[in-house]
């Protein structure tokens, strides 16, 4: 019999804004001595659902670069717009992901859609940062933008699994990653236990987007990601009827992190370069 430990619980109740368009609480962020329970993801940011009025204004973050890493935006609730100076791009609505590897360095927005922002309503989204390793800190810079109707569901007794990243069951998802992750959407249509495996050396993490999770006698509520531990061969993760679960799951990159805003590098040096190379316009432009 497998049992589930909680760890350590990441969550934040203060919330802050990223622009104009995302409020946002951040559960944990890269340069503190959390990442050490959460590696390879660098940060989570959780914008809870809120309503936005009709407005012709664009809503969101201005151009702002990243070299490093990845940035995974889940879209819940509204619409994301993205551009970036690779040449990526698109809107994604409630279930698609925006999947983004920086890597050597872009310059990009992150706006509510024009036509989200004209009829208004409630908006809701997650973005999680993705370290990567050194030898890919410098490679090309790639965009995946992938809708709702093209993620694999695997249904189950009391749940349905959507497959974002990695395997499931067997279950591939279409978003490919540089380094061993499985991200999962797990939505209870009853009351019941999740059950999952991944290699022992995982770091494992679940977010809850909605409803309730109870492990040991101990209750858990949606904003908070619970570090998880097992003793056996799988996680047991119960949920009551109406829950939504993010499934994280990576192979920690056992190297150094140095961070400086929107740059995530291996040194201070490559963070003293990272600044140049924005400031001297070497990550491109958008037009």
């Amino acid at each position: 019999m497998s049992v589930t430990k909680v760890v350590k619980v990441l969550q934040n109740s203060r919330k802050h804004w990223v622009g104009d368009g995302f409020y946002v609480s951040t559960l944990w962020s890269p340069g503190t001595s959390i990442y050490k329970y959460t590696n390879p993801f660098l940060m989570l940011d959780f914008a809870a659902p809120m309503n936005f009025s009709p407005t012709s204004k664009r809503r969101g973050v201005g151009v702002h670069p990243h070299r490093g890493f990845e940035t995974v935006t889940f879209a819940l609730e509204g619409e994301v717009e993205h551009r970036d100076s690779s040449g990526g791009g698109g809107i994604i609505k409630p279930g698609g992901v925006q999947w983004m590897t920086a890597a050597s360095g872009v310059v990009h927005d992150e706006f509510h859609s024009e036509e989200f922002s004209q009829r208004g309503g409630d908006f809701s989204m997650i973005q999680l940062w993705v370290n990567l390793p050194a030898k890919l800190k410098m490679s090309e810079p790639k965009y995946q933008g992938v809708e709702a109707r093209d993620f694999p569901v695997v249904k189950e007794k009391n749940h349905e699994v959507k497959v974002i990243a990695g395997k499931y069951k067997g279950v591939e998802g279409p978003c490919s990653t540089n380094s061993p992750i499985n991200i999962l959407e797990v939505n209870f249509s009853k009351s019941g236990l999740f059950k999952y495996s991944c290699a022992d050396n995982m770091t494992t993490i679940a977010l809850i987007i909605k409803g309730e999770v109870v492990i040991s006698n101990q209750k858990y509520a949606p904003e908070q990601g619970l570090v998880l531990a097992k003793d056996g061969e799988e996680y047991e993760v119960p949920a009551v009827n109406g829950s939504k679960l993010l499934i994280l799951s990576g192979e920690p990159i056992d190297e150094p992190v140095e961070s400086y805003g929107p740059f995530v590098m291996n040194t201070k040096e490559e963070l003293v370069q990272a600044v140049e190379d924005f400031n001297a316009n070497r990550m491109g432009n958008l037009s």
